[in-house]
């Protein structure tokens, strides 16, 4: 037996091990977290008062218009009040049609910004103007559900929560078969990685296209926010992560509510998923350092956490390299290697299936393909151009007349927030 085919043998049985025990303990705590419970009326509780921020940036007029008919329709029984901030669009003449459909709703505040600023920037415009006890940010390409800001705001009621995020779906899962790969790889991501996280009120990454945050505390931390810098440049992606673990390290909980449903538009071209798994790594890199030092005080399930995310993906790594080497070389194809990592496919999509009750779950085989020859050698990429914090194609407008509400496509212009499928 050949030294590469040794390692390739070592390295996915390694990986298989260590998935196995993640996987068991990640679906077992989620588990616990999905229950869906309908919020209790304490009315000797004040209901608390809600500011719902929506930065928007070339936004299509359709979409946009859908997102803010989804806010406008809540029904949440404490003040409401809606900041869409408008950051310097090339297209702005649509948020200006949106200010006339509103105007005579006083909820709704419009602001618009002479130029580009940045997501964050265009964030803090809106805090610094509102005065709700909480706040909800949205994505300008999301629809909420009626009963969002309700769900979100009960479990927000415990003053030891600082964030607290709702269950991201796809609303253009229709559209080809990379949204309906996307669709469920949000589904995995929230119903197992976040739910086994809010099990121990330490959600990683509260994910921005919906996602509640407490006043006092975000004004605590809002200089932090606003100035991440790597390497002593800005950082200005990956806001909802950073957000995230800055509201952790300040002591507070972070909290997964599944029964609060938001809707997304996600990629349907693979040149734009690939551009935003790419932002999203190098996000993920970034404020994974800066987590490492809230592991000792969090559960032991979250030091497991991220050395199943990260030493797993280095493992499967390691097999896939040796194994192609090994055939290249050698011209013996690595048997041990293809079984085990499609055995732990199999298993892995048939426990989704199960859980989700549906068979269309049997289809995330296809991750594992895109996973092994796209997104790892991505990550890789994106672990070597760690400082390079380039938007890649964030500037373009984005029209597209022919966007409904179930096949928005997703543009190049748009900011997406995080919410990345962890691994096999």
């Amino acid at each position: 037996m050949t030294l590469l085919a040794t390692t390739s043998i070592a390295a996915v049985s390694l990986y298989a091990m260590l998935s196995t025990v993640y996987k068991s303990a990640q679906v077992f705590h989620a588990r616990r977290t999905t229950i869906s419970t309908t919020p209790a009326n304490d009315k000797a509780t004040p209901v608390p008062s809600v500011d719902v921020i929506v930065p928007c940036f070339n936004e299509d007029p359709i979409v946009l218009s859908e997102c803010l008919a989804s806010l406008a329709e809540q029904d949440y029984a404490g003040k409401l009040r809606i900041y869409v901030v408008d950051d310097g669009s090339k297209n702005r003449d649509a948020v200006v049609a949106q200010r006339a459909v509103y105007s005579d709703d006083e909820r709704f505040n419009f602001t618009i910004l002479p130029k580009n600023v940045g997501k964050r920037k265009a964030q803090i415009a809106a805090i610094t103007q509102s005065s709700g006890d909480l706040i909800l940010n949205v994505d300008s390409d999301t629809t909420i559900a009626p009963d969002v800001v309700s769900k979100l705001a009960h479990k927000m009621r415990d003053p030891a929560v600082g964030a607290a995020m709702g269950q991201m779906k796809a609303s253009n899962q229709a559209d080809t078969w990379l949204t309906r790969l996307i669709d469920m790889e949000y589904w995995i991501a929230c119903n197992e990685e976040r739910a086994a996280q809010a099990r121990f009120g330490a959600v990683m990454c509260c994910c921005g296209p919906c996602a509640m945050y407490r006043r006092s505390a975000m004004l605590s931390l809002l200089d932090q926010y606003e100035t991440q810098l790597y390497r002593g440049k800005p950082s200005d992606f990956g806001e909802d992560r950073h957000l995230t673990i800055l509201m952790l390290s300040a002591g507070f909980r972070t909290e997964y509510v599944p029964s609060a449903i938001a809707a997304t538009v996600v990629p349907n071209t693979m040149g734009v998923y690939l551009r935003q798994q790419l932002r999203w790594a190098r996000s993920t890199f970034r404020d994974t350092l800066l987590a490492l030092p809230l592991l000792p005080g969090l559960d032991r399930y979250l030091t497991l956490d991220a050395i199943g995310q990260n030493v797993g993906l280095l493992l499967l790594a390691l097999s896939v390299l040796t194994g192609i080497g090994q055939f290249a070389l050698t011209a013996t194809v690595p048997w041990w290697t293809i079984l085990v990592i499609g055995s732990m496919t199999l298993v892995r999509c048939s426990v989704a299936a199960y859980r989700a009750r549906e068979l269309r779950f049997l289809g995330f085989a296809l991750h594992t393909l895109l996973n092994i020859f796209l997104l790892i050698p991505l990550k890789a990429y994106a672990l070597c151009t760690l400082s390079n914090s380039d938007w890649l194609s964030r500037g373009s407008v984005a029209v597209s007349p022919n966007v409904g509400q179930q096949s928005a496509a997703k543009m190049p212009g748009r900011a997406t927030s995080e919410i990345a499928y962890g691994g096999e």
